[in-house]
């Protein structure tokens, strides 16, 4: 399989190095289309746009991104709760047509209680926020899909007579990605997801996870891909590269000061932080110092090396089963272009060979069983 890479949008400026300020605009529109169009550039094949109860609305910056690139592909997050799901596949709909079949929907349930609670979403608990999500799903498919009107009764929702004329361009429809890795969630995204999300651990922590989630996807006939979030700090020798990840780590503490460390509010992040307490190394050049810092704020976990190294190290979780790879670094724009001149055409180019190995022994087998067999005998 191809393997799908994905950046990361944010509307301003705005780093673990230099955070934007107070002062700073809400949405820097020539930053957007700096972004937008240093991703598309890079052959990036969609960027993740986040979502928070601060932020702007994602899906208005990704129709704004699909006026400014030409392929680009746009990850947009939604919180479920807040839009009816009947509504927010409308929403998806037209957005997939006004992108022209580029727009993907990354459901985030919502593991920041304290968030939630700005956006006026405070009565339910995790688990039955996963409900939730749950039954969203079931309706904006439903939505999407269906050729008559449809009824759902649900804990959550319910629905009577729901239709949209309007279908999405792509089809069966918009593409969902799923995070959580609690086993509410894990049913969840086994039922619904295209693409199951988590943050970057060592290969064998993803083999762990990938295969939990397949157990909870097994029961309704399904196997979502997945998708690891890895921060690259390259340069053109591994002193270099490691030098570089010293002076980022410095230059956060420096942001930093004393504030405290944040607070593990997820599986995801608990799985990280586990991780960080092991040891500042993993597989050669997973490097979790600057987790030991920050803690689970975001995910910060970085593959430290030459471009070459780091393309060795992703080609091991694609080997692992990762079929999506998220690419974000600490200088945003300055990464972006990087990865797409020093490690993307590579790691694609190293993926393409490693396919045509496995279906070449896999025609040889064939061939083999075929000469083998009772059949061709007589």
């Amino acid at each position: 399989m191809p393997i799908e890479l994905i950046g990361r949008m944010t509307e301003r400026p705005n780093s673990e190095m230099a955070p934007a300020g107070p002062g700073a605009p809400g949405i820097d529109l020539d930053w957007l289309k700096k972004m937008f169009q240093a991703q598309d550039r890079s052959d990036f094949d969609r960027v993740l746009i986040g979502a928070s109860s601060s932020r702007p609305d994602g899906w208005a910056i990704a129709q704004y991104g699909a006026t400014v690139t030409d392929s680009l592909g746009f990850l947009v997050a939604h919180r479920p709760g807040f839009v009816a799901p009947t509504y927010a596949a409308r929403k998806g709909a037209t957005l997939d047509h006004f992108t022209n079949g580029r727009l993907a929907i990354h459901i985030i349930t919502g593991s920041d209680g304290d968030d939630l609670q700005r956006d006026g979403d405070a009565s339910m608990t995790k688990p039955e926020r996963y409900g939730r999500s749950d039954e969203f799903l079931d309706i904006m498919k439903l939505t999407w899909t269906s050729d008559r009107p449809f009824d759902y009764a649900g804990k959550h929702y319910a629905v009577t007579a729901g239709f949209s004329s309007l279908k999405p361009l792509q089809e069966p429809h918009v593409p969902i990605y799923f995070a959580g890795s609690s086993p509410e969630a894990l049913v969840v995204a086994g039922k619904h997801a295209h693409t199951w999300a988590m943050w970057s651990v060592p290969v064998a922590g993803v083999e762990q996870q990938i295969d939990a989630l397949y157990a909870a996807a097994a029961p309704f006939g399904r196997k979502p891909g997945i998708s690891v979030s890895f921060r690259p700090i390259m340069a053109s020798t591994e002193e270099k590269a490691w030098e570089r990840a010293r002076q980022i780590l410095e230059a956060i503490r420096l942001v930093r000061g004393g504030e405290p460390k944040a607070v593990a509010k997820s599986i995801h992040t608990q799985h990280q932080v586990e991780w960080a307490e092991k040891g500042e190394i993993h597989d050669q050049r997973l490097w979790t110092g600057l987790t030991q810092v920050l803690g689970p704020a975001s995910n910060n976990a970085a593959l430290v090396g030459t471009p070459d190294q780091v393309v060795e190290s992703l080609l091991a979780y694609y080997d692992a089963g990762v079929t999506t790879i998220l690419l974000h670094g600490f200088n945003q724009y300055e990464d972006a272009v990087d990865f797409g001149r020093d490690l993307i055409p590579t790691l694609r180019a190293e993926v393409r060979l490693r396919d045509m190995r496995v279906a070449n022994a896999a025609a040889v087998d064939a061939a083999a069983q075929h000469v083998n067999s009772p059949s061709a005998a007589s």
